[in-house]
């Protein structure tokens, strides 16, 4: 082992004696080079030939097309830039390991589906998960800590999904407020990270087998709540980026040995292993056959263990609690009174149709308005952070001001009050939240737009155009063609 590698001596040996000498050194290899980078291509936004030509001619990003999955990209030069594009400012695309795109793929959740997100911050798995239902049906999220939440909504807003609510939980004890409830859940479970070393220098300083136990308690939780929480006949995908049995085929062997769940085969494309069937002498489910490890050194990627299972019987309900309310938060449909109203003088003003409102359901918050999928129910509202994606605020006229995440969703239905913006230092002051000057039109509320792309909203006064890009947003740095805009 070279003695300047990340590889510690306690995961070398563990390496070794797990998986083979070749393994080991093959792993200590890698993790001494500069990882590949790929890019997730939201296809809702933009398609993956175009996405490339738009990098290439714009930032002098190389990318190449990847076979599976098929909205992927390489980056192959120029990776110094992809993370301050404009594009990845506004959701077109997220930079996201190869591997990691693996789970929700073999999840293949439907906008049809209850979905639920057991661990989700910082949202790579969770904004693919909404972008293959395809921004509709109900998809429930849960994180624990409070600034990863900020985070994982951060992700969601700017790929303008709006299908979601997110809880604040402890996620083995959600299944107390959610019995076999959801279709389809991922647990992709907190773990050691064996596999994103390359990544994550300090998982080398830490790692150990004593960590790593104590991480297998938290998993376990985390599968049982998960199973509990699922129909009879839904299917659960867990996945971690470690290469541990101990946080792998030993949790699910756990599972399969006392709750009434079975594995599914799964089909993959890229270079994998099957899981193992005997682990140091000790014999485990066969069926564990049908999970998947992926070694990071054979598919130029993070290293990934995953496996898809069916629930095939009831399992006994944890004694169901009621959640106290986080705040009141009331729903209401396109047709409702007290929102039809004021969604009408938004139609006149942007030029919107108004069967395009009926799309979605409206949440009230005292003045702030979200939006959601037409789809999107559940019986606790009070319970969630937040559900759906802002809409807007009610002024003290009683009008909605629009919001800049909502101008983007409906860009295409809006026809009026339209600002297209003229140069690069327009565009700058706009991303600043700043004043463009000298904008000659009639006052009232604007969607600005940038080479055919609505960003947000904005307020034309007697002085110009007031941004109403998002203050959330404007932390981000963007460049464009070299010059840096924000």
């Amino acid at each position: 082992m070279n003695a300047n590698s990340k590889v510690s001596d306690r995961i070398y040996s563990y390496l070794t004696a797990t998986f083979g000498e070749d393994a080991a050194k093959n792993y200590s290899d890698f993790v001494d080079e500069n990882p590949a980078k790929y890019i997730r291509v939201n296809e809702r936004k933009i398609n993956r030939e175009t996405l490339s030509n738009r990098l290439f001619d714009t930032y002098g990003i190389k990318t190449e097309a990847v076979t599976f999955p098929s909205n992927t990209l390489k980056i192959t030069d120029g990776f110094d830039y992809a993370g301050s594009t404009l594009e990845i400012a506004f959701g077109f695309y997220y930079m996201q390991a190869l591997t990691s795109m693996l789970p929700p793929l073999v999840l293949f959740p439907s906008s049809k589906d209850l979905v639920l997100d057991l661990c989700s911050a910082p949202g790579s798995k969770t904004t693919q998960i909404a972008e293959m239902m395809d921004n509709k049906g109900v998809l429930i999220v849960n994180e624990l800590e409070i600034d990863r939440i900020k985070a994982l909504v951060f992700n969601l807003d700017k790929m303008n999904f709006l299908n979601y609510g997110v809880l604040n939980s402890r996620g083995e004890i959600l299944s107390k407020y959610y019995n076999s409830y959801f279709d389809k859940i991922l647990v992709d479970a907190p773990c050691s990270g064996l596999g994103i070393i390359q990544k994550k220098n300090e998982v080398g300083k830490w790692w150990s087998l004593e960590r790593v136990n104590n991480l297998c308690e938290i998993q376990n939780k985390l599968l049982v709540s998960a199973v509990k929480m699922l129909k009879v006949g839904g299917e659960l995908v867990y996945s971690t980026c470690s290469l541990t049995p101990e946080e792998n085929e030993l949790i699910i062997n756990r599972i399969l040995d006392k709750y009434p769940i079975d594995v599914v085969p799964v089909d993959m494309p890229i270079k994998h292993h099957k899981g193992l069937a005997e682990y140091q002498g000790v014999k485990l489910d066969k069926r564990l056959k049908n999970a998947i490890r992926i070694f990071p050194w054979e598919v130029d990627s993070d290293g990934f263990f995953l496996v898809k299972m069916k629930k095939t019987d009831e399992t006994n309900a944890t004694e169901q609690t009621k959640w106290k309310k986080h705040f009141v938060l009331t729903m209401h449909r396109h047709s409702d009174i007290v929102i039809k109203e004021k969604l009408k003088v938004l139609e006149e003003e942007f030029g919107i149709e108004s069967e395009v409102f009926s799309n979605y359901k409206f949440l009230l918050k005292r003045n702030d308005i979200y939006f959601t999928s037409n789809e999107w129910n559940d019986n606790n509202l009070g319970i969630f952070h937040r559900v759906g994606s802002k809409f807007g605020i009610i002024d003290k006229n009683g009008n909605i001001v629009l919001h800049s995440f909502a101008a983007q969703i409906l860009q295409d239905s809006i026809s009026k009050n339209i600002y297209d913006i003229q140069n690069l230092d327009e565009l700058r002051l706009y991303l600043m939240g700043a004043l463009i000057n000298n904008v000659q039109l009639p006052h009232g509320q604007y969607a600005v737009r940038f080479n055919g792309y609505v960003l947000g909203t904005g307020v034309v006064i007697k002085a110009g155009l007031k941004s109403r890009y998002p203050r959330s947003s404007r932390t981000q740095t963007i460049r464009i063609k070299g010059q840096k805009v924000q």
